[in-house]
């Protein structure tokens, strides 16, 4: 994984808004396989070439939320980071991921009410610069006062 800044904790105290990080990840077979037996999601059209084939996406893909999950990496681990606790995210899946793809997630911080800890971002994932995945999360963000 290729990340644009270390792993950590930025509190609330510290955040901007137009703050961004990012991550890259190619998606491996590997990945495919423990992401279906973790979720239980063993749907052919990700773990079988030949039905996969058939179907609109003419070959396997990548679960989305397996997509997904790297838009919460770059939120658990870099911003907010360590501490930060999801209160919800919308998704929109725009293009498949396939094993192989390099992805970029990303996130930026759109809004903030630093009374209440709560962080807004704009999340985004791409291959190549090509939008695959986009969305909103809210967060609470770590404070000092409470560590």
């Amino acid at each position: 994984m290729l990340d644009n800044f270390p792993r950590g904790t930025i509190c609330i105290e510290d955040i901007e808004i137009g703050m961004t990080r990012h991550l890259m990840k190619q998606v491996t077979d590997r990945d495919i396989e423990l992401f279906a037996e973790v979720s239980t999601d063993r749907n052919p059209v990700h773990l079988d070439d030949t039905y996969a084939q058939d179907t609109i996406f003419e070959g396997r893909i990548a679960h989305g939320m397996l997509t997904a999950g790297l838009i919460s990496a770059v939120i658990g681990e870099q911003l907010p980071g360590h501490g930060t606790v999801y209160l919800g995210q919308s998704l929109k899946f725009l293009a498949p991921v396939r094993p192989g793809d390099m992805v970029r997630a990303e996130v930026e911080v759109t809004d903030m009410d630093i009374a209440k800890r709560r962080v807004t971002l704009d999340t985004r994932c791409t291959i190549d610069g090509k939008p695959v995945l986009k969305g909103e999360a809210t967060v609470l963000a770590p404070s000092r006062k409470f560590d």
